[in-house]
């Protein structure tokens, strides 16, 4: 969805930025070799290629909005840190009616193990519902 493009939610926890080509080979791709991560969130093994296109789709499609979950914690104390060294997980909210944009549904996943357990995952959850409630209009 491109409404999020230019977007960055900040939380205490968590910061959720726009899910964008760069985060892919850096470590979504090798999160998502996971078979652990394959099985909690019923995904098959993409090859590198695919898996850019389906960050492309993703960004592109206007029933999906996607971000990628920063540890807000190691995103501030690391001046210059990068946002792929800051990654942690995904939060995707998907409309499942576009005349109705009320109705939907919102997943996370925490993929870094050390990562879970402490909130990020709530934190990154209600951004997204609040985010979703009252997104910005393209003038904005």
């Amino acid at each position: 969805m491109r409404l999020n493009q230019n977007t960055m939610l900040l939380g205490k926890k968590v910061v959720l930025v726009p899910y964008t080509s760069e985060h892919v080979p850096s470590r979504y791709h090798e999160w998502m070799k996971s078979e652990e991560l394959q099985r909690l969130t019923a995904s098959e093994p993409l090859t590198l290629e695919q898996e850019y296109a389906m960050q492309r789709s993703w960004r592109e499609d206007a029933d999906k909005c996607t971000f990628i979950v920063l540890d807000a914690e190691k995103w501030q104390a690391q001046p210059g840190a990068t946002e792929e060294s800051c990654m942690v997980g995904d939060v995707n909210l998907f409309l499942t009616d576009l005349e109705d944009p009320t109705l939907g549904e919102i997943e996370v996943m925490i993929a870094e193990p050390s990562c879970r357990g402490k909130g990020l995952g709530t934190e990154a959850v209600l951004a997204m519902l609040s985010y979703g409630g009252d997104p910005p209009t393209d003038s904005e």
